[in-house]
């Protein structure tokens, strides 16, 4: 029931988006009486942000391909391809909506964020220990400067993201890093 209910939170995000989500929508979605759910979250913001905790704390693919400039295009694709899914989207207006003054979503936006960057982490401190890039490199820094324009251009200018896009972010970065203006904050 818990499965069913989380993954039809997260196509109701995404066909209706957050601010028209209700929990009779999710429970008719999932086949369960709205008690059902009542029962088990406090409100509809805990439900979503369970929902959105679930489905984007997948594993993420740490690339070893043995060349930084390889592994970050690798991450920067698949930030891509995650991000223009629906949920994707879905995440992304959650994210810049009033709704994560909500604290329960404010806390999952963190956490997940920070998750990502964690686990991504190995890609840049490996690029340091092979020498591909300055020991004073912050691996955390380095992955917000790479995630940044991919962002922007989805949450701003609303220009199209694609694989180029996430290989442009790996150009800069990269020329960024060399030139050590990724230093730990």
């Amino acid at each position: 029931m818990r499965a069913a209910v989380l993954k039809a939170t997260i196509a109701e995000l995404t066909q209706t988006g957050y601010a028209a989500l209700t929990v009779e929508g999710v429970a008719q979605r999932a086949g369960v009486h709205k008690t059902t759910i009542y029962r088990n979250w406090e409100d509809s913001d805990c439900l979503v942000a369970d929902a959105l905790a679930g489905h984007f704390a997948t594993d993420v693919p740490i690339p070893d391909t043995g060349a930084v400039e390889s592994d970050l295009r690798a991450l920067a694709r698949s930030l891509v391809a995650t991000m223009t899914t629906q949920a994707g989207r879905a995440l992304l207006a959650i994210v810049l909506s009033d709704a994560v003054r909500l604290p329960r979503l404010a806390e999952i936006k963190h956490a997940l964020f920070d998750d990502r960057f964690r686990r991504a982490e190995p890609v840049v401190t490996r690029a340091i220990e092979r020498g591909e890039l300055p020991s004073e490199t912050d691996p955390a820094e380095l992955l917000k400067a790479l995630a940044a324009p991919i962002y922007f251009r989805l949450a701003f200018t609303g220009e199209r993201v694609d694989e180029a896009t996430a290989d442009r972010a790996v150009q800069v970065v990269l020329a960024a890093a060399h030139a050590r203006a990724l230093p730990a904050v």
